[in-house]
């Protein structure tokens, strides 16, 4: 799969997640409601994920080729960092949210994984249904949100398509965490 065809696919994997971070939730009266989770309004600070990210991690990876990915969705959910990729291997997407970890687990998403990565919680999911095996989401704790690794890993990249791709993804976040400043 080309590059923009990995694009294309954790574009399609994100817009996944945040649909399934929507939903509905009953009210007193019995009639579905909108949730409205309470989200900060803005992304956590202190960690910029293109700038912050040592390079010796990145380089440990292979990872090459940031390029800036912000986005926003509904409910006034926010991402910002960048998206790396590693020639014929996994494509990363590293960005601060406003996305808790309470909030993908209330999601009970499949395969939820609870570890710690440095010195902080975290949370590894799988929440695409079309390409289960080929994605993984892992959200590691800041305050007012997390540090979001979205990795896309197709079996057809030679370098890492035979790895699973959420171990893939909590031993980034592992690499990564300790370089988030204590008390953010």
């Amino acid at each position: 799969m080309g590059t923009a065809g990995r694009g294309r696919l954790v574009v399609a994997l994100m817009c996944g997640a945040v649909l399934a971070l929507t939903g509905c939730e009953s009210s007193s009266e019995g009639s579905a409601t909108p949730a409205t989770p309470s989200v900060a309004p803005e992304v956590p600070s202190g960690f910029e994920p293109c700038t912050d990210i040592p390079q010796a991690v990145l380089d440990s990876e292979g990872l090459r080729s940031s390029r800036p990915d912000d986005s926003s969705a509904g409910g006034g959910i926010k991402w910002n960092g960048c998206m790396w990729v590693i020639t014929d291997g996994y494509t990363a997407r590293i960005q601060t949210t406003n996305i808790t970890l309470e909030m993908v687990k209330g999601k009970n998403f499949p395969e939820a994984t609870e570890f710690t990565a440095g010195d902080r919680r975290a949370i590894s999911t799988r929440q695409s249904t079309s390409h289960v095996e080929a994605s993984c989401i892992v959200n590691v704790e800041m305050d007012g949100g997390s540090l979001e690794f979205g990795l896309t890993n197709p079996a057809s990249n030679r370098k890492t398509g035979h790895l699973d791709t959420c171990e893939l993804a909590r031993n980034l976040a592992g690499k990564v965490a300790p370089s988030i400043p204590a008390g953010i």
